[in-house]
């Protein structure tokens, strides 16, 4: 196998991996990948219906869908956006900050053994690596 292809071919099986232990993570308090996303996205931001649907790569109407259910479950708020008044903003509620944050907790847990074996140094510049990937 050549470098490139050992490159992509493991960039595939990581996410593979990562994709499994989130999929555990989520299945674990009956959320979807996708609703786990949500959460993830509402973390530190209050976006308008139309940028989740951006951050997710989804249409608006499914985004609708996954916000209906989010906020029969007492997790999201939909509130009319201050700077316009024809968009509305979701954002997360108490329980949903509380849910948002155990969730990350047990995500850092269950994928902690696809790092365990690098060294700190190691760590850091993987970090590095994916986040210049990712901008």
């Amino acid at each position: 196998m050549t470098e490139p292809d050992e490159v992509l071919d493991n960039l595939a099986q990581v996410s593979f991996a990562v994709m499994a232990h989130l999929s555990q993570v989520a299945a674990a308090h009956e959320l979807s990948l996708t609703q786990l996303r949500v959460l993830g996205i509402l973390r530190d931001r209050t976006p308008k219906m139309a940028e989740l649907a951006t951050h997710l790569g989804l249409d608006r109407s499914s985004v609708s869908g996954l916000v209906d259910r989010a906020v029969r479950r007492g997790l999201v708020l939909r509130e009319a956006s201050r700077d316009d008044g024809r968009s509305v903003r979701v954002s997360l509620t108490p329980a949903g900050v509380e849910l948002a944050r155990e969730l990350t907790a047990e995500a850092a847990r269950a994928m902690a053994p696809l790092t365990s074996g690098l060294s700190a140094a190691d760590r850091n510049r993987l970090g590095v690596l994916l986040g210049r990937m990712l901008a």
